[in-house]
């Protein structure tokens, strides 16, 4: 392999490391607020959830489907109709 070969590989690798740290950062920032929705608890999936809890202090996550104190963001008047939803975190 000659050093251009090993030049244009390294900053290919460079590059893409930098691309998927980029996204993972990304995703783990908190959602903000949203005008006319609300916080409906007990309903997300794992590592989709829209911010911090007592467990973990960012968005994405959730470590599974239906975590009591893991929300997302629905439009008002939403949670209380979806199963398993609470306006409140549960224990």
């Amino acid at each position: 392999m000659n050093s251009k070969a090993i030049v244009h590989s390294a900053l290919t690798s460079v590059f893409a490391l930098g691309l998927l740290t980029a996204a993972g950062q990304a995703s783990s920032q908190p959602v903000p607020e949203q005008k006319g929705a609300e916080k409906c608890y007990g309903i997300v999936k794992a590592g989709k959830n829209d911010c911090q809890t007592s467990a973990h202090a960012c968005a994405g996550q959730a470590s599974k489907d239906g975590q009591g104190d893991s929300w997302v963001y629905v439009p008002k008047g939403t949670c209380e109709k979806i199963v398993g939803g609470s306006s409140q975190p549960k224990a």
